[in-house]
């Protein structure tokens, strides 16, 4: 089993080759030759190579994280577990991230622990909701995206209006542009002849299925 957790503290004065062979020795790998050959392979598929003599904790945000990534694929584990990997990353590095982990998720069982629900989407195929402690959902990403087709509508509110759409619609999001409230709001019919049917997406099913949980209990 390897582990990323979403916040790692490093040694201040130690270069990303010698901590990942000071952290194989720990996980067991006491064969010198096996360790290298290991951590060089590491480095190369997380880009790290042309790195490995720089000290970590200058290593930039999306660098750590590949690192990290790195140091959970010592002794080839079965199933890695990642928190929160993408938390803080601009764009470009969260993009690379991703593609590492697509990747990884290829030969071993990844499982993602996350808030970012375009990461669920672009990276799962399998997908559980928790709530309170309590799974309240289970199930492929796609096919909940498609439960929900013809069924999800919006319309742009002034924030004033919310608490009187509140009590005539179900309301499972709500987001405040440019000084309107786009509302969202599951219905099997359109509301009323002002909603727009949209196309929903991942963040719809979160927020559907935290709404029925909530209205259960």
């Amino acid at each position: 089993l390897g582990y990323l957790p979403q916040e790692f503290g490093v040694y201040p004065k130690i270069s990303a080759y010698r901590l990942l062979d000071h952290l194989a020795i720990l996980k067991g790998i006491v064969n010198k030759k096996e360790r290298q050959n290991q951590i060089f392979n590491l480095l190369q598929q997380t880009n790290l190579l042309q790195h490995k003599d720089k000290m970590v904790h200058s290593f930039s945000g999306g660098m750590r994280q590949r690192f990290g990534i790195a140091q959970a694929l010592l002794g080839n584990p079965k199933i890695i577990i990642v928190d929160e990997p993408t938390a803080g990353l601009d764009p470009e590095e969260r993009n690379r991230f991703n593609n590492l982990l697509s990747e990884i998720g290829e030969n071993i069982i990844v499982i993602l622990s996350t808030h970012i629900v375009e990461d669920v989407r672009d990276l799962c195929t399998k997908m559980a909701i928790i709530s309170n402690g309590k799974l309240i959902l289970e199930g492929n990403p796609v096919e909940e995206i498609d439960s929900l087709k013809n069924k999800i509508w919006m319309k742009a509110i002034h924030k004033t209006e919310l608490k009187e759409y509140q009590n005539n619609f179900n309301i499972i999001s709500s987001n405040l542009n440019s000084g309107k409230l786009n509302i969202h709001v599951f219905s099997e019919q359109q509301p009323n002849p002002d909603f727009n049917l949209i196309s929903p997406d991942l963040s719809d099913v979160y927020f559907s299925v935290l709404n029925q949980n909530q209205l259960k209990n």
